[in-house]
């Protein structure tokens, strides 16, 4: 299982609602937890997202479904990449900054350049992966790959001379629907998902581009890196803060968003002298104390939020960490207020 921020359902709860579907009940039927729908910042499984989506196409009869939700997402859904993307001096900047960056969005998708499938010539292909071999099911794929075409569009201002796409799938929805949305021939059943576009596309400059909006998201990026090094328990502690409460805070899960194994991560905690256990239980603690001090949330969901099995937990870990009940700390911030 990898991990991916829930901005990659940006737009099928609208989607699914105007089609006269229940969006709540599809996700519950894939495991995704609550919010997943309603926010981007939530870590969730790549598989549950695919699901979802097959799901949602089956239950609405509407085999373009991943169509239909890549046809109305934004490139903003990816957040601070989106601005330095934007703010690229040129479309092989803003694809190499892509690729560099996208472990922020989901750590196994890949976007990269590759030579023409075809070998034609003065043609490239921007290719979508995920994972080490892995084919996402048919109606990731369509929603993922419409989507950078879109993108890569609207960083031109228009048509970019899109030569053909490749799906490693067969159709799911009539072709006619693939091209009209595509603008393009699309091919089925292709060793891999692509778009093949002239390579002249590369060069072409971005207008409107801002270096200082450029380079602060940069260093943002940067700074969430997940190789580890000497700030490794910071970064372990910001995927907790991603994760908590979606079901996924366990070593094993962090370690692969981080791309080590965790016995790696265990060594480079233990080398600035913290563990996982101590980081998790720092992180559920702050959240508790938010979660108790400044809303009404219910003892058991708050309970639920931080990835405890119940409510006791809570109790226990309340008593532990400020020597009083979670209604007590609950009746003192309220005091203070």
């Amino acid at each position: 299982m990898s991990l991916v921020r829930s901005a990659g359902l940006q737009q099928f709860r609208r989607t699914v609602e105007q089609l006269g579907g229940d969006a709540d009940a599809l996700a519950r039927r894939a495991g995704l937890p609550a919010g997943a729908l309603d926010t981007d910042e939530l870590l969730v499984p790549d598989s549950a997202i695919a699901t979802v989506l097959e799901l949602a196409a089956d239950a609405l009869g509407r085999p373009d479904l991943g169509l239909r939700v890549g046809s109305a997402q934004e490139l903003g859904l990816l957040g601070p990449l989106s601005v330095a993307i934007q703010h690229s001096a040129s479309v092989a900047d803003a694809l190499e900054c892509t690729s560099r960056y996208m472990f922020v969005h989901a750590r196994d998708l890949q976007l990269s350049l590759v030579d023409d499938p075809d070998g034609a010539r003065g043609v490239v292909g921007i290719r979508y992966a995920f994972g080490h071999g892995r084919r996402p099911l048919p109606q990731a794929t369509d929603m993922t790959l419409l989507f950078v075409h879109r993108a890569v569009g609207d960083l031109v201002g228009g048509g970019y001379g899109l030569r053909s796409v490749d799906l490693p799938h067969e159709p799911a929805a009539p072709r006619a629907r693939y091209e009209e949305l595509f603008g393009a021939a699309v091919r089925f059943g292709r060793p891999a998902a692509l778009l093949r576009v002239p390579s002249s596309l590369l060069s072409r400059p971005l207008h409107g581009v801002d270096g200082t909006l450029r380079a602060r998201a940069l260093d943002f990026l940067s700074r969430r890196a997940p190789e580890p090094g000497p700030a490794v328990t910071a970064r372990v502690r910001v995927v907790l803060d991603q994760a908590l409460g979606t079901g996924s805070a366990e070593l094993a899960d962090v370690a692969r968003v981080l791309a080590v194994h965790p016995r790696t991560l265990q060594r480079a905690l233990a080398a600035e002298g913290t563990t996982f256990a101590a980081v998790l239980d720092e992180v559920r603690r702050s959240r508790a104390r938010t979660y108790l001090t400044t809303t009404d949330m219910p003892l058991a969901q708050v309970s639920d939020l931080l990835g405890f099995a119940e409510q006791a937990v809570l109790t226990r870990c309340a008593r532990r960490w400020w020597g009083r009940t979670p209604t007590a700390v609950r009746a003192a911030g309220r005091s203070r207020t």
